[in-house]
């Protein structure tokens, strides 16, 4: 963390801390919760006779930060950093000392909103929002899709996993985390034979090298990046190498910065384990015992490829010498040398660090796995600070995405729907008649957003769809092609819940007021495959209500219309919880829904599915007592349960085999061993000419999370950051006689967009290339970017597409 966040965190934890106590005062209404004591954890934070602690993690993105929220009045009044975490150890992002704020902007929608036929909004009940839904999905199961979110949580996305998967038969449902680390996701199971990532956050502890790759933690994960700048302070010599296409703050504090073309992660990759294998400083030994080598076949790509031999690999490999490398890549043949020096080097700990600039990417598969690939070649894996660690966007893309499976071809637990046997086990344990989950994958979310924007008679096969918990009218690519046109086709039905108004309920026909963060209960799993649960705290404003209580209430409608698919195997309901007596609670009366702990049902329900994948939980009362535990957790001989730092390395992870160094006992060619890949670079579907000279780049800001819905109604956050704005290299401002702040229309093939130009700010773009941020839900970069994705993942490539800068006055002549 810099210098200047370091002071901003300290000023606002001091600003909090005075509200906390002169708050303190008041006595505290209602609240059965079991509260965090003081002593546990905030030794140093008021406990007045009017104040209550509790724990919860922060809303915002994967890091899985642990706050402390101070309550009084039924209202959130103060936000603290948990120093009993480990994630944080007490310390919050700027992002995350504001956290508390984002339930009480004065735009919170209170109530269910219908479209009218002149295109107003008329508030309606919930009994009527229900039934219109329910009504819509009867009517056309097979035509209705949702659409959610990694920003579910894990009780959200489980339920409407069965809804759509248990209940409909249907597979159209997919989460906006496809938008985020698909390819992350690919890469693992492409590698290992099973997602999500062998270390932890501890390497960035122990780590010597730390090489972000199209990363910047310094604004994205800030509190993470501390975790290793903090130990430069402490007199630790920790090297840290920025591989980026534009200086940005983790530039400023790394010792090196390879400034790399778009698309040249790929060949830098490449040519590093070509290195490895000419200098024969690869891990030979490793090599032999745990590893395999990987391609596609020539009749296409597939996840798993098929296998060539270790002389096929090295033949393959020998065409990316460091000079044709620096050709495709940018960086100079030295720099590559360097590169594969270090990996060379056993004698230190690497760390690789990478999110969306790897992810979203024609060829994110392959980018992945190739990092893996330089880990496992050079024997730089499976011990602490030596690890390939893919980070999270998302609070719960992991938890709820990866791990639940709410994606269109999967199931809970590391289970597919392509697979008879895992749709076997699957309704086995939802208790559903056998035969039941369709066994074809629904649409992905491109495929999804464009059947449901297509006009019904020309095959759009999508005709309602439910979002949740997500902004697609904001994050999708090529909005004019993926939700824009929504709103010439009359047939097509939009409902969105949500907490406030954005971008997607604009062309909303139904809206429908949402409870946030503490305003319900939770389980959340973060970067590090730790699951984290909290309590309800304080009421949602209005009738805002709980989104797994939306789902089951339209699941009840359709089972009181006779939906033979809202039935078990035994006629009851399939989200039927009963009490200690054997009655059923009406869960879908949301008078009644907390009359029981839903969340605990769910997941003790769905803890079932994580043991085949040995993604073992624990169950929900463990998490109560903890900040998380990071999965597989094991029952131990005197009943506690145990937590797995590192997987696959026999030192701590419980089902590697007695006396194995290393174990990847889900390899896809089932011999333990894991996939080295080689991938041939292709260039990007769509680069600069002379028409669009400019690369263009997308991303995120320091001061808002995800498309700024909650932190720009967060007056401190929005005042530091109020606009959007185009990054412009100096020279090439120059050239277009451009002015610091003057407005500019950046526009590709696919729509344009307005932004005041920002020269030489926070990031600098080298020339050609322009970066623009995607918070701003008044300046929608997404019209301009290109949908085209991954052909494995299906996640598109936010991160490069051509375009040009014209002056307003050029534009308007």
């Amino acid at each position: 963390m810099s210098q200047s966040m370091q002071t901003l965190s300290h000023d606002r934890r001091q600003l909090l801390k005075a509200s906390a106590l002169a708050a303190a005062g008041s006595l505290v209404t209602g609240g059965s919760l079991p509260v965090v004591q003081a002593d546990q954890a905030v030794d140093d934070l008021p406990t007045g006779e009017g104040m209550s602690w509790n724990k919860a993690p922060c809303r915002f993105c994967g890091t899985g930060c642990h706050v402390q929220v101070g309550v009084e009045d039924g209202r959130v009044v103060a936000v603290a950093g948990d120093k009993a975490a480990d994630v944080n150890k007490g310390l919050l992002c700027v992002k995350g000392y504001h956290v508390g704020g984002i339930l009480y902007g004065k735009d919170r929608l209170t109530e269910p909103l219908l479209r009218q036929e002149d295109g107003s909004l008329k508030p309606i009940e919930w009994d009527e929002a229900i039934k219109i839904i329910a009504k819509r999905i009867f009517d056309s199961p097979e035509t209705f899709a949702f659409y959610g979110s990694g920003q579910w949580t894990i009780p959200e996305g489980y339920a409407a996993q069965k809804f759509m998967k248990g209940g409909l038969s249907n597979n159209h449902i997919d989460p906006n985390a496809r938008l985020c680390m698909a390819s992350a996701v690919t890469g693992f199971l492409g590698t290992y034979g099973v997602d999500e990532p062998a270390g932890c956050y501890q390497d960035l502890d122990e780590c010597d090298v730390l090489i972000t790759w199209g990363n910047n933690p310094a604004e994205m994960h800030p509190v993470l990046f501390s975790r290793v700048t903090d130990r430069r302070s402490r007199g630790e010599n920790v090297r840290i190498i920025d591989i980026g296409t534009r200086r940005t703050r983790t530039t400023d504090a790394a010792n090196d910065y390879l400034e790399m073309d778009s698309h040249g992660d790929v060949p830098i990759a490449l040519g590093i384990m070509h290195l490895l294998i000419e200098n024969g400083t690869y891990d030979k030994s490793f090599v032999e015992k745990h590893c395999n080598f990987r391609a596609h076949p020539e009749s296409g790509k597939t996840l798993f490829g098929e296998a060539i031999s270790e002389d096929e690999f090295r033949k393959r490999i020998a065409e990316y010498t460091p000079e044709r490398v620096s050709e495709l890549s940018g960086l100079s043949v030295e720099q590559i040398r360097m590169l594969g020096d270090l990996f060379g080097d056993d004698d230190v700990k690497i760390t690789s660090l990478w999110c969306m600039g790897m992810n979203q990417h024609t060829m994110g598969t392959a980018i992945n796995t190739l990092v893996h690939g330089v880990h496992l070649l050079s024997g730089h894996f499976g011990k602490p600070g030596d690890s390939p660690t893919s980070l999270t966007g998302q609070p719960s893309a992991c938890g709820t995405v990866r791990e639940v499976g709410t994606l269109a071809h999967a199931l809970p637990g590391g289970r597919i729907v392509a697979n008879p046997e895992h749709r076997q086990q699957c309704e086995g344990f939802w208790n559903i008649p056998e035969g039941r989950i369709n066994a074809t994958p629904g649409y992905h979310t491109v495929k999804m957003f464009d059947q449901f924007t297509i006009p019904t008679d020309e095959g759009g096969d999508i005709t309602t769809m439910f979002v949740q918990v997500t902004n697609p009218g904001q994050t999708l690519p090529n909005l004019n092609k993926l939700f824009n046109d929504k709103k010439n086709l009359a047939d097509k039905f939009l409902i969105v819940s949500d907490v406030y108004p954005t971008p997607t309920t604009e062309l909303a026909d139904l809206i429908l007021p949402a409870a946030m963060w503490v305003e319900k209960n939770g389980i959340y799993g973060n970067s590090e495959r730790r699951t984290q649960q909290w309590f309800k705290m304080v009421d949602p404003p209005g009738d805002a209500r709980d989104d797994t209580w939306m789902t089951i209430a339209i699941a009840h409608k359709l089972f009181e219309m006779g939906h033979e698919g809202m039935k078990d195997k035994d006629g009851e309901f399939i989200f039927a919880v009963k009490d200690e007596s054997g009655e059923e609670v009406p869960i879908w009366e949301f008078d009644r829904y907390y009359d029981t702990n839903v969340d605990k049902h769910l997941f003790e329900e769905y803890r079932q599915f994580t043991t085949m994948k040995h993604k073992n939980l624990a169950p929900y009362d463990e998490y109560v007592k903890a900040r998380g535990l990071r999965w597989p957790v094991v029952e131990q001989e005197d009943g506690s349960w145990r937590e797995t730092k590192f997987r696959f390395s026999g030192f701590d992870d419980p089902f590697v085999a007695e006396g194995e160094e290393f174990d990847f006992y889900h390899s896809s060619t089932k011999d333990g061993r894991a996939q080295i890949w080689f991938h041939d670079y292709e260039p990007p579907p769509e680069m600069p000419d002379d028409e669009y000279p400019m690369w263009l780049c997308t991303g995120r800001v320091l001061e808002h999370w995800h498309t700024g819905s909650m932190t720009r109604r967060l007056a401190p956050l929005n005042r530091a950051m109020p606009t959007g704005y185009v990054e412009m290299n100096m020279e090439d401002a120059k050239a277009a006689n451009i002015r610091q702040g003057e407005k500019v229309i950046v526009e590709s093939r696919r729509g344009s967009c307005e932004l005041p130009v920002w020269i030489d700010g926070r990031g600098r773009p080298p020339r050609g290339t322009i970066f623009v941020p995607f918070f701003d839900e008044t300046k929608l970069i997404n019209n301009v970017t290109l949908d085209e994705h991954c052909p494995i993942s299906k996640q598109p490539d936010y991160k490069k597409c051509a375009a040009r800068v014209k002056k307003l006055s050029e534009a308007e002549s």
